[in-house]
């Protein structure tokens, strides 16, 4: 296990099914907001909530750079690790990134309708 954790908003159904899928295709920790220990939370921004996270030994990976992260890490499509590598390269990646993640993270409720699962119980 790589010790690393994805933070999610385990409210919310679309977001707890993209933990669970991003969960069978890697070696992440899964831990949703309510489950947050002192330490984790401290690491994270203020606003924590308004997006996922992805905690490592060495970084914090905030929103789209989160969701980047995970995509690489289960090759999800296959070579996102070179592709997202190769746009890093450009100036406006980043804003295009961040961007995107909101456009989809801001309309959960619409995506919830057709991805969607319950938050796991303890």
């Amino acid at each position: 296990m790589s010790g690393d954790v994805l933070v999610y908003d385990d409210d919310c159904g679309f977001c707890t099914w993209w933990a669970d899928y991003f969960g069978r295709r890697t070696d992440l920790e899964l831990v949703g907001f309510s489950d947050l220990t002192d330490d984790q939370r401290a690491r994270l921004p203020d606003d924590y909530e308004s997006c996922v996270h992805l905690l490592t030994d060495e970084a914090v990976y905030s929103c789209g750079a989160a969701a980047e992260q995970t995509f690489a890490r289960a090759d999800v499509p296959p070579g996102t690790r070179d592709l997202t590598r190769f746009l890093g390269q450009f100036e406006d990646y980043e804003r295009f990134r961040e961007r995107a993640y909101r456009e989809i993270a801001d309309r959960r409720d619409l995506w919830g309708q057709f991805l969607s699962k319950d938050r796991p119980e303890n």
